[in-house]
């Protein structure tokens, strides 16, 4: 046989084995891809993944409901990309029973220009607006929008940018929207009542910007970044907005996570960090470990925190060993009076968040 085509073949033989080894492992990882857990969908915030020492800290809840809540609850699950309606009273969530509502964004509820925009819920919140029900949510993708519950519609939505790290929403009382965003380190107030898309906003400087709330008795927007809580006047008309920073406090320790009213309180706000839960005194100006239920609500890295303004029991989530992120956990847990705990467990979930189902601002 001539050399030429002994090379040719045995080149040829090389060529085949070469394209069928990468067909191999490409077929190889995608059926690992399937198999595998949810992986994150957004990239994470400076404060995640945990450093190293706090990971003992992790929750371990039991893997069984177990106690007494009652309410609604809302929040959004990163492993199916939804937003989700609970019912607390329920211990099991493994049926159809437990989940109330359930929402993505599609092109025919009006949604197809930020649909690829949306990822894991890194917040949710309820409010009113001129008589009807808002959920007001940021994704860490970039979607950030406020839909009407239950319909789904759209009121208001624009991607912000993946790269942002968007981490809370608020509806604010003449139609706009505020936004916290961790990586972007910074808070806007979009000009969301000059249309369904509009981008308009003003903007001010945050590090690690992770939460925003409305107070409606002090006509102020709260914003929590990763070591100070502000607090912004907003200026300027509902279509032309701007911001001032009118207060400005250090955390008591390190890493801002949540910022949520404490009900029945109008004077005290939530504040969590990776060290703790606390109350922040608005008129004293101070940080404290001292109010009701202190001793089992203060907790390490503590994600969301809440208390129901009618029952007085406490929901906070908090990332669990062995769920498939460092900032994430599949069981809500709850805190009340009369030694009363219980848990809820949505297998599979991925919760960054979750809240009462409370349309009130403080």
């Amino acid at each position: 046989m001539p050399r030429r085509t002994v090379r040719r073949r045995t080149r040829s033989r090389t060529v085949r084995r070469i394209v069928a080894a990468a067909v191999a492992a490409a077929v190889a990882a995608a059926v690992s891809a399937v198999g595998a857990p949810p992986a994150a969908a957004d990239p994470a915030p400076p404060t995640d993944p945990l450093p190293r020492k706090l990971r003992p800290a992790l929750a371990k809840p039991s893997a069984h409901p177990k106690g007494r809540a009652k309410g609604l609850v809302i929040g959004g699950d990163q492993a199916r990309r939804r937003l989700v309606v609970l019912d607390a009273s329920k211990r099991s969530w493994a049926g159809k029973r437990a989940v109330r509502w359930s929402w993505k964004p599609t092109a025919a509820r009006g949604y197809r220009d930020v649909a690829g925009a949306w990822g894991g819920a890194s917040d949710v919140r309820v409010r009113r607006w001129h008589g009807r029900t808002y959920v007001v949510t940021a994704q860490g993708a970039g979607f950030v929008g406020a839909i009407q519950y239950p319909t789904g519609r759209r009121l208001w939505a624009v991607n912000a940018g993946r790269r942002s790290g968007l981490h809370a929403a608020e509806l604010l009382p003449n139609g706009n929207v505020a936004v916290a965003a961790a990586n972007g380190d910074w808070v806007r107030v979009y000009a969301a009542s000059r249309g369904r898309a509009a981008r308009k906003h003003a903007q001010v400087h945050l590090t690690g910007a992770h939460g925003v709330l409305w107070d409606p008795s002090r006509r102020l927007l709260w914003a929590l970044g990763e070591n100070h809580l502000i607090a912004l006047r907003v200026r300027g008309t509902a279509h032309r907005p701007s911001l001032r920073v009118v207060k400005r406090k250090r955390l008591p320790s390190a890493s801002g996570h949540d910022l949520a009213p404490v009900y029945g309180n109008r004077n005290r706000l939530w504040i969590t960090t990776h060290y703790g839960v606390y109350q922040y005194d608005k008129r004293r100006g101070v940080f404290t470990t001292r109010y009701r239920l202190a001793r089992r609500v203060n907790k390490r890295i503590v994600k969301a925190v809440g208390n129901n303004p009618w029952t007085g029991q406490v929901l906070l989530t908090r990332p669990k060993k062995g769920c498939a992120t460092s900032w994430c956990t599949d069981t809500l847990e709850f805190f009340g009076p009369r030694h009363r705990k219980a848990t809820r467990v949505l297998r599979g979930a991925q919760f960054y968040r979750a809240r009462w189902f409370v349309p009130r601002y403080q």
